[in-house]
């Protein structure tokens, strides 16, 4: 058995579902520059993230539960960060990882997926937080004090390898599928474009090596305004600068795959917006979308349901493009059937929820002519 979601196990896992779900549910992901769809990896359209939530005993049982029930209703797609709830939703999905395992889910079928970037205590916020990260990461020479950015953030090689140790400790795995640099904009307000890709290309040379030590398979940049801003914000990534980066490193062979950023009703950037150009000849200006496939990069949407505020008094002309029967299933529908974008992840802590919107899963997605009609109107937010 792999240590990390292989072709064979999320084929298998798919196969659970045989007759259960509609056409596209399951999606293959191929190794960038790869067409070969048997060495694919399989993505449900839907993933279960770990955000939300109180840092108390529980809260972790319910996500332990929720995953656990996610699993076993067609979500094979989990999220999370080492900050999320201060470590603690990372140990909650090692406990569902045990659980699933004895039940017959295998690591070998989940996508497993975590970030670092953020100073996070362990467990519970600390009197004093200052004193905790200066004793804790200074003192101990794993960050030096400018290697901090808005007093919150690293992207310190030492530091992100620190913290994957730390990940693989809380999952109880030797191997995390996706590792994301988490908010890497964040930097930008305090350190120069040209300084940011130099710290950017010292983190996609420690992301090759723990690549190399089977530490992780993939990795990539979660955002939030990155992706989305205009190229007049200070915030704004380039996709083709930054994966020019990771070619710089590592050339062709580069393990640089995903991006997750927010998509939603409400924020529909990605598909709408221009801010992004890929080569030099035609200076066309693309959306994130458009620029992530010339690339080949994945695009994991977060936010689907933007905390419920998404999913709320929806118009009668969104409600008659997508059908459905509730606001919540029209906007995780609008967002996992978008061309484009691998999964969505909606936040998850209730069993109740997770059987919910499984119920998608029965549901074929969203053909051309529905989003004719949603786009008829413009921007659907």
């Amino acid at each position: 058995m792999k240590p990390y979601a292989t072709p064979e196990g999320t084929h298998a896992y798919a196969q659970r579902f045989a007759g259960q779900t509609a056409a596209g549910h399951f999606r293959l992901v191929s190794r960038v520059g790869q067409q070969n769809a048997e060495s694919g990896t399989i993505f449900s359209t839907l993933g279960i993230g770990t955000y939300l939530g109180e840092p108390d005993t529980e809260t972790d049982r319910a996500y332990t539960d929720a995953v656990i029930a996610a699993v076993e209703s067609g979500f094979n797609v989990v999220d999370t960060a080492i900050n999320y709830r201060l470590q603690r939703s990372e140990r909650s999905i090692g406990a569902a990882l045990v659980e699933l395992a004895r039940r017959g889910y295998p690591r070998e079928q989940i996508v497993l997926c975590t970030k670092a970037g953020y100073l996070t205590p362990d467990g519970s916020m600390p009197p004093n937080p200052g004193e905790y990260f200066r004793t804790e990461f200074i003192d101990r020479e794993i960050l030096k004090p400018n290697e901090i950015a808005a007093g919150c953030h690293s992207m310190a090689p030492r530091y992100l390898a620190d913290q994957l140790e730390r990940s693989l400790c809380n999952l109880g795995v030797s191997c995390v599928d996706v590792f994301y640099l988490h908010n890497p904009e964040t930097q930008l307000a305090e350190v120069s474009r040209e300084e940011f890709l130099g710290r950017l290309g010292a983190a996609f040379v420690w992301l090759e090596s723990a690549v190399a030590s089977s530490k992780i398979r993939a990795y990539g940049l979660a955002t939030w305004n990155g992706f989305r801003v205009g190229l007049d914000s200070h915030e704004h990534l380039s996709l083709a600068a930054v994966e020019a980066v990771a070619r710089e490193v590592a050339g062709d062979a580069h393990h640089f795959r995903f991006v997750q950023l927010p998509v939603n009703l409400a924020m529909t950037d990605a598909l709408t917006r221009r801010n992004q150009q890929v080569g030099n000849d035609s200076g066309e200006q693309l959306t994130m979308i458009e620029a992530a496939d010339k690339l080949g990069i994945h695009v994991i949407a977060s936010a689907s349901l933007l905390q419920g505020r998404a999913a709320r008094s929806l118009p009668p002309f969104i409600v008659n493009a997508i059908g459905l029967n509730d606001d919540v299933e029209r906007a995780l529908q609008f967002v996992r059937s978008l061309p484009g974008i691998t999964t969505a992840l909606v936040g998850i802590s209730r069993i109740e929820h997770v059987r919910a919107n499984a119920r998608l899963f029965h549901e074929p997605l969203l053909g051309e002519e529905n989003f004719s009609r949603l786009f008829a109107r413009g921007n659907p937010a």
